[in-house]
């Protein structure tokens, strides 16, 4: 087996075991013994874009209300956080429930440097879009070839 097919394989058997442990629990890490949302891991689902000039970021948060939203920008480290509240019905009893409540925090790095000054941020229709434009020097630089 070489180099690559083990690598090959290990990220396999990694994604396999996030798939695993990532639907125990719904999705979530439980403090033990309390059955209570620790952290929302992997909340909210992030697509993270690169353009020449900015960076797009989309963010799926159904149910949380826009109010309960804060986004800082640190260097070129982005923080989503939060809090999604659900009615919990007296009286029922749950058979499934993938769809967690409670707070969240999620960091993402973006890579290259940014314009903090120009962050756009829309939320519509339970999705968060966040544009970053690049900083002036993380952008590509057109040189003129003097031919002689």
């Amino acid at each position: 087996m070489t180099r690559t097919d083990l690598f090959r394989e290990l990220d396999l058997m990694s994604r396999e075991m996030e798939n695993i442990f990532g639907n125990f629990g719904f999705g979530r890490i439980v403090e033990p013994g309390l059955g209570r949302p620790l952290a929302l891991r992997g909340y909210p689902r992030l697509s993270v874009r690169e353009e020449e000039e900015q960076f797009s970021v989309s963010a799926l948060m159904p149910g949380v209300d826009p109010e309960k939203l804060e986004m800082t920008l640190l260097g070129n480290s982005l923080t989503l956080s939060g809090e999604r509240i659900v009615d919990e019905p007296k009286g029922v009893t749950w058979h499934r429930r993938e769809r967690s409540a409670g707070r969240f925090t999620r960091s993402i790095d973006l890579p290259a440097d940014v314009d903090g000054d120009k962050v756009q941020a829309e939320f519509a229709d339970g999705v968060l879009t966040v544009t970053v434009p690049k900083a002036a020097a993380a952008k590509p630089k057109r040189i003129a070839i003097a031919a002689s």
